[in-house]
């Protein structure tokens, strides 16, 4: 059984995971922005994260590291 990571993971995970998302999941990060920004309008982190992974199939790390990027880029822009 998997147990469900922190949207807070180190600098370092965040990275790695990050690093790895379009070999792992087979779409690059600006297709998992899309499907973010065209779902549900949750207010919270965790809820986006949890959608992602339970429509799309990840596991929920993969779904927090996109959404904790996902929202690090939107405050940059």
């Amino acid at each position: 059984m998997e147990v469900p990571m922190s949207l807070n993971h180190s600098l370092e995970t965040q990275s790695k995971l990050i690093a790895r998302v379009s070999v792992i999941t087979g779409r690059a990060l600006p297709e998992w922005f899309q499907a973010i920004d065209n779902g549900p309008a949750f207010l919270r982190c965790d809820e986006r994260a949890n959608w992602l992974a339970d429509e799309h199939g990840l596991t929920h790390g993969y779904a927090a590291a996109i959404v904790q990027e996902h929202e690090r880029r939107r405050r940059t822009r």
